[in-house]
């Protein structure tokens, strides 16, 4: 069954003295967030952006994904830390995105996690979505 996630912003004014607020209206989960040119482009100054949006679900989906792949393995992870840097080049867009990833996984080696992570990379679906953007990943065991 497939599921739809709604969010929404109101905007006012121009695009660098306006301003707007994010509204995560699926689940409520995280309260209003504003945003402004300001905030994106400089210092986020308490402000959120479309690129660390991207980065909260990209680090969240390859997360998931990456879990599964190690737990379809037969060596579920104990801890998953992972982190996306989304780099954003005014005049140019998104550049690229790179996914930090450190892991407690018994049982397994340092060449399988980083394969298991490149296939995570590779599949999850918040990376197929973005794949006109250059993906790196650093991996490593604890």
């Amino acid at each position: 069954m497939a599921t739809t996630r709604s969010a929404h912003t109101v905007w006012e004014g121009n695009l660098f003295q306006g301003g707007g607020v994010v509204t995560f209206d699926s689940s409520g989960a995280i309260n209003d967030q504003p945003v402004s040119w300001p905030s994106r482009a400089e210092q986020a100054n308490g402000k959120t952006s479309p690129e660390e949006l991207i980065a909260a679900a990209h680090s969240s989906c390859f997360s998931m994904a990456f879990s599964n792949i190690l737990d379809k393995a037969g060596t579920p992870p104990t801890k998953l830390i992972t982190s996306a840097d989304v780099t954003f080049q005014p005049g140019e867009g998104i550049t690229g995105i790179h996914i930090t990833v450190e892991g407690t996984v018994p049982g397994i080696d340092n060449d399988a996690f980083v394969a298991a992570a490149e296939d995570a990379k590779a599949n999850c679906p918040v990376s197929q979505a973005l794949k006109a953007v250059p993906i790196t990943l650093s991996a490593k065991l604890a």
